[in-house]
């Protein structure tokens, strides 16, 4: 829910908070109305005196419970108790359907995403939703949360509205948006509420899609300027050979700018289809032909690449198009970062439920600050070392994407200095047969 959202709907939230906090009170005066009866009948029966006071006694507070104005007439108990029974079953007919508003309101507001805390005038929390419970009320509550809210709660002032960002570095780090606001009943203050929002996915999105359009400018804007600058050279260059290396650098350039939109769209189209066709895939022909993709470029470098099929061959159920940029992007990664002359594997095997493809190398690795983050588009670790190794920034982000549609997962194991391992799992299909 967003906070536009919830700021419409406070006003609606605040009145059944009230029926919240008057429930209580309401049972309360229903059960001292009956012991007040019974007490100051025993005590007073005895006497006419007494039994005029008495009766007195109890037609106002029939009168008060909202029992019909008793007849002039009306001098013996029967017909004051009669109506006195009329009035407390009325009252009591009010405490139940205000009993189950109120746990309706209740679960209601467990089903919130928001943490939300209500407090009396005096400042006594008497009301946690579940969220709230498992924030700061439970054993194991954020004591940095609890602090903050508790704080934000004795700021505010009646008719006042509060509202605080607390940043939790964690780990994992986290942003609470903390908003106050104080109730009433139109005539007196009834305490606080306070709603506590987790916006951190909200943040990190924000942030990624930052970063996104930053890089995108970046990746595209440079190679069009050496593209215009090399062409605007060649223009006024007569000797050949000079020319041929500036139409080379030309070419790798446009080369450049045209891997930058093909894995743009690459990732657009794997992330609009959550749901790819499923059809029975050979994940031994997915890692060959993934293999056979990137041998070209671990030839320039020298880079051995081992290939070490499941046996007997495995079925998964997905889209071959998407399962093969996957491992493909895995391998062309490691073959990127290992050293020249080095060598990359890729492993299949079939688990009980689970297909697992490995791909390994022994190259530079990935500092563990950086392990996080990797899996987002255009993220770099090192931003020169990416540049001279070439790519995107976008094919980790493409074999997260292709895990996440077919229901599996990736995970990475790396050492700085001592390489790295991509771990990509699938659902495997029950029957080993195309």
């Amino acid at each position: 829910m967003s906070a536009v959202a919830l700021s419409a709907r406070q006003p609606a939230m605040l009145g059944e908070v009230g029926k919240v906090l008057h429930v209580t009170v309401l049972e309360l005066v229903v059960t001292v109305v009956v012991v007040i009866v019974f007490i100051t009948a025993t005590a007073l029966v005895t006497s006419r005196r007494g039994r005029t006071g008495l009766r007195q006694r109890l037609q106002a507070l029939a009168s008060r419970l909202g029992a019909d104005a008793p007849q002039k007439d009306a001098h013996d108990f029967e017909e004051v108790l009669i109506q006195l029974e009329r009035a407390t079953d009325r009252a009591a007919e009010a405490v139940a359907e205000a009993s189950s508003e109120a746990i309706r309101l209740r679960r209601a507001l467990d089903t919130l995403p928001q943490a939300v805390l209500v407090t009396d005038e005096r400042g006594e929390t008497v009301f946690r939703n579940s969220k709230a419970v498992a924030l700061i009320g439970s054993r194991h509550g954020d004591a940095l949360a609890a602090q903050a809210v508790e704080e934000l709660l004795a700021a505010t002032a009646p008719g006042a509205h509060e509202e605080r960002v607390l940043e939790l570095y964690g780990p994992p780090r986290r942003t609470l948006v903390v908003r106050a606001e104080s109730i009433d009943n139109g005539q007196r203050a009834l305490g606080v509420i306070a709603v506590i929002e987790d916006v951190s996915e909200r943040r990190r999105l924000e942030d990624v899609r930052r970063d996104f359009v930053a890089n995108v400018s970046h990746e595209l804007k440079t190679p069009m300027g050496a593209v215009g600058l090399l062409a605007e050279t060649l223009l006024s260059e007569n000797e050949p050979q000079v020319a041929q290396r500036l139409a080379h650098r030309i070419y790798n350039e446009a080369f450049r700018i045209s891997r930058v939109i093909d894995d743009l769209l690459d990732l657009s189209r794997i992330e609009n289809e959550e749901s790819p066709p499923r059809e029975p895939v050979l994940i031994n022909l997915v890692m060959a032909e993934a293999a056979e993709r990137v041998r070209e470029a671990a030839s320039q470098l020298q880079i051995e690449v081992t290939l070490e099929e499941p046996s007997p061959p495995v079925v998964v159920l997905g889209d071959r198009r998407q399962l093969t940029s996957a491992v493909y992007n895995l391998l062309e990664n490691a073959v990127k970062f290992s050293p020249r002359k080095g060598r990359v594997s890729c492993i299949g095997r079939a688990e009980e439920e689970e297909v697992v493809v490995v791909v390994e190398d022994h190259g530079i690795g990935i500092p563990s600050r950086d392990l996080e983050r990797i899996f987002e588009r255009f993220y770099r670790v090192d931003a020169g070392r990416s540049r001279s190794t070439g790519g995107t920034g976008l094919g980790l982000a493409i074999v997260w994407h292709v895990a996440a549609n077919h229901r599996g997962s990736v995970q990475v194991e790396s050492r700085e200095g001592e390489g790295s391992t991509f771990t990509l799992r699938l659902p495997r299909q029950p029957r080993t047969d195309v």
